[in-house]
């Protein structure tokens, strides 16, 4: 390190601060679930988005034509934060028309959970993609 200069240090140094930055407001920006989200198994789309301090959740899509009808319904609205990639709200099961508790989870900027609890005990959900 001593055949460094010191103004290189200081340069190196001010780069390496630079960078974290970068890289945390990165990570922060991960923790959106907001935008369009595809499920795998379906091909549904669902768009999350702010709804007042909180998150609700709408069809956007849908590939099976039999289920046209449900574009636009709400299926989530009014979702708490309870974590730091967590929200949980009342969610509904379009097919049954019933209501269950939801759990939404950021596991990354593309890959989020959405999963319907009865009693917060029987879980059932699958891992959505971002639509870029």
């Amino acid at each position: 390190m001593s055949s460094i200069s010191s103004s290189t240090r200081t340069s190196l140094l001010i780069a390496g601060i630079a960078l974290a930055g970068v890289t945390l407001s990165g990570s922060a920006q991960a923790a959106d679930p907001f935008g369009t989200w595809v499920r795998p198994s379906t091909g549904t789309q669902v768009n999350f988005y702010a709804c007042g301090a909180k998150l609700c959740a709408k069809i956007a899509s849908v590939k099976d034509e039999a289920r046209k009808k449900e574009v636009g319904t709400v299926i989530m609205k009014g979702a708490d934060k309870t974590g730091d990639n967590t929200w949980k709200g009342d969610l509904l099961d379009v097919e049954s028309g019933k209501i269950y508790a939801g759990v939404v989870t950021l596991e990354s900027a593309s890959a989020l959970n959405l999963q319907g609890c009865v009693a917060m005990v029987l879980c059932r959900g699958e891992t959505w993609t971002k639509v870029r």
